[in-house]
This record gives structure tokens, C-alpha cells and sequence, in this order.
């Protein structure tokens, strides 16, 4: 999946290096956290600054700017929680563009305000792309009425195809995020079944494990529309 690298806007090009130690102070990284920024990333720099000045698109209650930060990485894992970092330090929609070894993949959360209070954020599970040679043509900027259609058509280019079918269909973002969050769980709640199932010697369990394992895969293909999704891999 390489349709989520867009070609951002000149005007919102940003380049400024990020200080580690801003991510550090900001999100209250532990020892074990700094350690793993140390590890494994290079270099952050903030890239672009997607803004009503930069876009010409109106800012919306949730969404008042967007912010793509790129990543260059020492190896080619990255720890989730050296994003997770990132995304509490900075109070923005993020979108991550990781780079190594003249490859890149785009990375992105769903990133909210929270109902309950609204100087605090709701971050989803990541969504990301493929690695992708680094000269990968970049494609448009969807189009959008406001930066907060633009930011759901952003993080809906890093889903399976089948999120952007449910996107034209109607659903809306939070309940898209909401299903493709499910399917993981259960794609991981059907591996532990496939688990079991391996190591079960007795017949009479091994069918009633079968039966529990058709069930969770009959739901997995409900809820994925014959499109299972695995986990983000920053691998």
C-alpha cells in the first residue's frame, strides 16, 4: 500500500529539526522510553504544517492544523511507543513519514480530543503503509471541504481498501477507526485459537475448538467485509 504518500503543499513545508529532549520533556518519557529513542531513531524533523494558511482549507473544532513529522530511523524497527511518545508531546493530528535505508512508509494513529475533556487527545492504533522505495511518486492531496475531511482522508489512505469502500458509503471516521481496531482483535483472537488448536491432542476438544474458531473467523470476515487486517508493523 503505497496510495497514502501524498504531495504536500510548498506552502506548508515547515523542515525544523526536533529536539529528542523536547519529545522527552513532554511526554514524560521514562528511562526505558529515552532509551529506545536513543536505539532507534536518527533524527525528527517536523516536516509540514498542514494549517488553514498553508491549505486554504478551514480549520474545523477537532482538527485546527495537521502535522506530518518525519522519522529517520537507525534500523528498520521502531518501537510503537516511541510514536505514541511523539503523538502525547505534540497537541496535533500527526502523520509520520519513517524513512531507512532509501525506503519510506507512512505511519498514522487516529488522533481526537477527548469527549470527557478536551485538552486531552484519544490516540487509536497505528495505520500504516508498506515499505516503499524512497522515490515513490507522491500522489495529490485528497480533496476536502475542511482540514478535518482532509485528516479523515488521510488516515483512511493508510487502512485496507475496504475502509475507503466504507468511507464512500458513509461511515464515518470513528466508527471506521472503531471497526478497523476490532478486526485486529479479532485476527489476534483468531491466531490464539489457530494456537490452541495446535497443541490440542484430544479429538472431542479439537472439535469444540474448530467450531469456536469458525465462529471467530465467520465475525472476522463480517466485520472486514472478506478483508482481514493485521497489526501496524513498523518493521
Amino acid at each position: 500500500m503505497t496510495a497514502a504518500f501524498f504531495d504536500y503543499p510548498k506552502a506548508a513545508a515547515f523542515g525544523r529539526v526536533v529536539p529528542k529532549s523536547r519529545i522527552y520533556e513532554h511526554a514524560g518519557a521514562s528511562t526505558a522510553l529515552r532509551d529506545l529513542f536513543v536505539t532507534q531513531v536518527d533524527q525528527i524533523v517536523w516536516k509540514y504544517k498542514l494549517a488553514p494558511e498553508t491549505t486554504n482549507l478551514a480549520a474545523t473544532k477537532a482538527v485546527s492544523e495537521i502535522q506530518v513529522f518525519g522519522i529517520s530511523m537507525r534500523s528498520s524497527k521502531l518501537d510503537e511507543e516511541v510514536l505514541r511518545a511523539i503523538d502525547r508531546a505534540i497537541p496535533f493530528p500527526l502523520i509520520f513519514e519513517l524513512t531507512w535505508s532509501g525506503k519510506r512508509k507512512a505511519v498514522a494513529a487516529f488522533k481526537r480530543p477527548s469527549d470527557a475533556d478536551s485538552t486531552k487527545w484519544v490516540v487509536s492504533g497505528y495505520f500504516a503503509t508498506d515499505w516503499a522505495p524512497d522515490d515513490t511518486a507522491r500522489r495529490p492531496l485528497p480533496v476536502a471541504l475542511n482540514l478535518g475531511g482532509l485528516y479523515d482522508s488521510l488516515i483512511t489512505a493508510l487502512m485496507p481498501k475496504s475502509a475507503a469502500e466504507a468511507e464512500q458509503a458513509g461511515e464515518d471516521i470513528q466508527a471506521r477507526v472503531a471497526r478497523m481496531e476490532a478486526i485486529r482483535a479479532k485476527t489476534r483472537e483468531v491466531d490464539r485459537i489457530k494456537g490452541r488448536l495446535a497443541r490440542e491432542k484430544q479429538f472431542n476438544k479439537r472439535v469444540a475448538i474448530n467450531a469456536e474458531l469458525r465462529a471467530a473467523r465467520q465475525e472476522l470476515e463480517r466485520l472486514s467485509g472478506g478483508e482481514p487486517m493485521s497489526a501496524a508493523s513498523n518493521e
